[in-house]
């Protein structure tokens, strides 16, 4: 017998130490673990993080503008080579050479190869490309903020859908609930009509309120899983474990009221309007400058050969447009000035200064606006949670007068339709809850968003 009861307290020693760590495992989920998944697998975040490198390359190809342009051709042709005097317009990547014009015997066509390199590079542009290469770098710190701002909106429709889900099934519950008080109530007045003490009309009416509350039940169960599904398309995966989100959902826990906050500078939206007004000022700068001169250094070197002999002697054969093989350079600095574009680049130019004053002024309309609804949003906060301390109370009281009502019907002291009042009292003051609740939790939501903060959110719900 000693024995038997040393192994039953072994057991139990071992049990008390076990079930801490086993509780320690489950792992208790909250809006912040959905985050981590939706962040690392949605795709609409994956965009953002595309256009954030198309933004780097297209930087690196503006510095690229900086280097020496170097253009090669090579080609090979055969025709007639007569000549003629003026002056004419050679296309890129050719240069001229000058030649006998002295009459030449043998065939009337001739075959020729030519091939040659042309360096440029543009030394001096007046702080043209440096201007180019900045506005590439405000356009690659403006998608940055775009995914800041995006990941921002993100929270917060993951934020919306789960409170709608929550909503829902806590909707449903309550649906559930009062199914549940009906059944029980028809029951008793089946009992009590068969008995005599009750008309069978009491019955009927009974059994019509639970019908009408089972139809109730089907109509949020379909809400549920509506919203349940959009919750999914964020997260991805095919479950998602709220049972303690819906406790918590009923039960919020304060969220440090009467704070006082303001809108910070900072803020994703506000920074991605500044960055878009940087972009178009310094755009507007390098379109300006784009009017200047350029001077370049040019280096160039070509290489001919033909089938005209050096004695004057031409011969028509393919292969002997390889013969008689001449080499050339030419090495200088030149200037490059698009007297047109005076005008034009300055108009351009103007206009971009003017889309930058825009957004720099739309910046400050959103930071206005957004400070106006952080501090009406607050005030919101504090009276949604002074409901919903006096909704779980009326909740509370509510229940405790339903449950003294109906020992009360049981005992024939009041009628059907009586306790039918109070359960719809009941009823009342559960839905007003979890409207309540449902209110408070959004507001939160909102004021995450202005204030770029989900932690609480996501460490509450």
């Amino acid at each position: 017998m000693i024995k038997h009861i040393r192994a039953t307290a072994l057991l139990w020693l071992a049990v008390v130490a076990t079930f801490p760590l086993y509780a320690q495992q489950q792992k208790e989920y909250t809006l912040g673990s959905l985050w981590s998944k939706v962040e690392e697998n949605y795709p609409g975040v994956g965009a953002k993080t595309s256009a954030i490198d198309a933004a780097k390359f297209n930087q690196r190809a503006v510095k690229g503008n900086m280097l020496p342009q170097v253009n090669a051709q090579a080609q090979n042709t055969y025709g007639t080579y007569e000549g003629s005097a003026g002056a004419f317009f050679p296309q890129a990547g050719f240069f001229n050479v000058s030649g006998s014009a002295v009459p030449l015997d043998g065939s009337s066509t001739a075959a020729n190869t030519f091939g040659s390199a042309i360096v440029q590079w543009e030394v001096f542009s007046f702080g043209k490309l440096r201007k180019q290469n900045e506005a590439a770098g405000a356009l690659y710190n403006k998608s940055v903020s775009d995914k800041d701002a995006y990941l921002l909106n993100l929270k917060k429709t993951l934020s919306e859908r789960y409170i709608g889900l929550l909503y829902n099934d806590a909707k449903l519950q309550w649906t559930e609930k009062n199914a549940e008080r009906l059944d029980d109530i028809r029951k008793i007045t089946s009992g009590l009509s068969a008995s005599g003490l009750r008309p069978a009309a009491d019955s009927l009416l009974a059994s019509s309120s639970y019908v009408q509350a089972m139809g109730e039940h089907d109509k949020w169960f379909g809400f549920k899983n509506a919203a349940y599904i959009k919750l999914l398309e964020l997260y991805g995966n095919d479950t998602v474990n709220y049972t303690a989100s819906a406790n918590r959902f009923g039960n919020p826990a304060e969220n440090g009221l009467n704070k006082n906050n303001t809108i910070n500078p900072t803020h994703p939206i506000l920074d991605a309007l500044d960055k878009q007004s940087e972009y178009y000022t310094l755009s507007g700068e390098a379109q300006k400058r784009s009017s200047l001169p350029s001077i370049n250094l040019l280096g160039g070197y070509a290489y001919r050969g033909t089938g005209i002999s050096p004695n004057g002697t031409v011969s028509g054969a393919w292969k002997d447009g390889f013969n008689n093989t001449t080499n050339n350079f030419l090495a200088g600095i030149g200037i490059t000035w698009n007297l047109t574009s005076l005008h034009t680049n300055r108009m351009k130019g103007e206009q971009l200064f003017k889309e930058a004053e825009s957004t720099k002024l739309l910046q400050s309309q959103y930071q206005q606006a957004m400070q106006a609804d952080l501090s009406a949003l607050q005030a919101k906060i504090v009276q949604q949670y002074e409901q919903l301390q006096k909704t779980r109370l009326a909740v509370q009281q509510s229940q405790d007068a339903y449950n003294m009502y109906l020992a009360r019907y049981k005992s024939g002291l009041i009628t059907l339709s009586e306790l039918l009042q109070i359960r719809i009292l009941l009823e009342q003051a559960e839905n007003a809850h979890i409207e309540a609740s449902r209110d408070y939790w959004v507001l939160l939501a909102y004021e995450a968003e202005l204030t770029a903060d989900f932690d609480f959110l996501f460490n509450n719900l």
